[in-house]
């Protein structure tokens, strides 16, 4: 019983260290779910022509320390603000409370229209350097094609520690997919996978960046840069970006 007591303590306190403007909720025990979502409120911006736009504002002013989930990001913090993609979605609001209590709310928004476009930012690829950053054929098993190491890669290029720590979503464009295509997302090290047997199809793929990535292949973690392989199939590689 001491070992669970002290478990949720470290619990609690990781939860709120990760928020640096989280309320004061020493004294509280915890609150219902409907009191939650009678302090919190999700929305939309609005385009000019009415409907929902692409910005998601999300806040809540109840005494707990808050994770909201959009676009597959978690964001830690009473407020938190996103740019999505066009499209319905589910925000999760996580709620701790200070006697360990967690409590979960949904909230299904749509994004009609762009009101703040997304914008690209190009790890490899990015058209203004076609010249030398151009599609290229990885080899199957050839784990050195797809490593993302400026100095052990064949291709591409380090990748910076606050797309990693950012937890970015990776976009590969791809083309030419075979259906034999088999895909390992690894480290550099071959000491973790992160994620097997992935199947892609001709155009945009996204690759999530896990907190254990980031700790494991950022070089202000572990330094052992993230790596596809290939198991069989081939494709043409012709970018790879996230948005914002």
């Amino acid at each position: 019983m001491k070992k669970i007591f002290i478990l949720l303590v470290v619990a609690v306190c990781a939860f709120a260290a990760c928020d640096p403007i989280h309320e004061d909720i020493s004294n509280a025990g915890h609150i219902t779910l409907d009191e939650l979502k009678a302090k919190s409120t999700v929305t939309v911006d609005k385009a000019s022509s009415g409907l929902n736009g692409n910005v998601i504002t999300c806040q809540t002013s109840a005494p707990v320390n808050a994770k909201w989930t959009l676009g597959g990001k978690d964001l830690i913090g009473n407020y938190a603000w996103k740019k999505m993609k066009l499209g319905d979605h589910i925000v999760t609001l996580t709620a701790l409370c200070p006697d360990g209590t967690v409590l979960t709310a949904d909230y299904p928004v749509s994004c009609q229209e762009i009101t703040d476009p997304l914008v690209k930012y190009y790890i490899y690829g990015d058209p203004a350097n076609a010249a030398t950053e151009p599609p290229f054929v990885p080899g199957a098993w050839d784990a050195a094609a797809m490593r993302f190491s400026s100095t052990e890669g064949a291709h591409l290029p380090t990748i910076p520690d606050d797309v990693y720590f950012g937890l970015k979503t990776l976009i590969f464009d791809v083309a030419d997919v075979t259906a034999d295509f088999d895909l390992k997302v690894m480290n550099g090290w071959w000491s973790n996978t992160y994620y097997d047997h992935v199947k892609w199809v001709d155009g945009l793929n996204e690759l999530q960046i896990t907190q254990t990535l980031a700790d494991e292949c950022a070089k202000g973690g572990e330094g052992r840069d993230l790596d596809l392989m290939l198991y069989s199939g081939s494709m043409t590689l012709k970018s790879v970006y996230y948005e914002e």
